[in-house]
């Protein structure tokens, strides 16, 4: 099976960080460009932060800027994102991504359904 697999998520005090991970399985990464997406109850899903297919570009949704950092190991075929000085408002299932027909930029702006692969999501609750 052909699939994203996302983990790290957690409990964890304001101030605090993770490290979420989106895996692949059956495919290789290196011919996507990864996005990451969170979405909290009662709010649309959004853009946090996305990674080109050489890693050589990066795009960061201004709520988490100088916070969250996205890298990619295309040999571990693993997406991560580094996320610091969390808030309570950082509260969401984050989701990873695969698209092999757009651009990190491109790929925050819109959480289009339709690209290749999503994974099911792993829960970031930030509370004190």
């Amino acid at each position: 099976q052909l699939h994203l697999v996302e983990s790290g998520g957690g409990l964890v005090q304001p101030g605090g960080s993770l490290r979420l991970s989106c895996a692949a399985s059956g495919f290789s990464l290196d011919y996507y460009a990864i996005g990451w997406f969170r979405q909290a109850p009662g709010r649309e899903r959004e853009g946090v932060s996305c990674i080109s297919r050489s890693g050589g570009s990066t795009h960061y949704a201004d709520s988490v800027k100088g916070r969250f950092t996205i890298s990619r190991d295309n040999a571990k075929n693993t997406v991560y994102l580094q996320v610091n000085s969390l808030k309570p408002e950082d509260t969401a299932l984050y989701y990873c991504a695969a698209s092999s027909i757009t651009t990190a930029q491109a790929m925050c702006s819109r959480p289009d359904p339709e690209y290749d692969y999503w994974g099911q999501g792993t829960q970031v609750t930030v509370s004190s």
